[in-house]
């Protein structure tokens, strides 16, 4: 067999390694998102909220204002505090990204989505969804 030449691997692994980071660093979501989600923090989940916001859980579905949303949120935390957050996909492109999770709570698990996109060099929530898992 037949040593593989430097000049040849080279290449290939830096295409392999150069696919496999960007996608990720542009589909980044802030710690403090994912953070927020672990504790059930509604005031720094809601810093990250647009001055409105799509907003989907259980029986509220409606665009809210910021404050609202994190009202909203807060009381659902209070009902069912986290206790993990599992990221299960994160996709997008420069400037927008959707991020599907696993919220794991003392009564139920639920599937939470989101919506991210850059604003003035922040990463804003555009829209939030948190559904009962079936």
């Amino acid at each position: 067999m037949k040593p593989v030449k430097k000049y040849v691997l080279l290449p290939i692994l830096t295409i392999f390694l150069i696919s496999v980071t960007s996608g990720r660093a542009l589909s980044q979501i802030p710690d403090e998102v994912v953070l927020s989600l672990q504790t059930g923090n509604a005031k720094v989940l809601a810093s990250y909220f647009n001055q409105n916001v799509e907003l989907v859980i259980l029986d509220n579905d409606n665009i809210y204002s910021k404050a609202q949303a994190e009202q909203i949120v807060s009381n659902f935390f209070s009902r069912y505090p986290p206790t993990r957050f599992t990221e299960k996909h994160n996709r997008g492109k420069e400037g927008v990204h959707y991020v599907i999770g696993d919220l794991v709570t003392r009564q139920e698990t639920f599937r939470v989505y989101f919506l991210m996109k850059k604003t003035g060099g922040k990463d804003i929530i555009h829209q939030l969804r948190i559904e009962k898992q079936e």
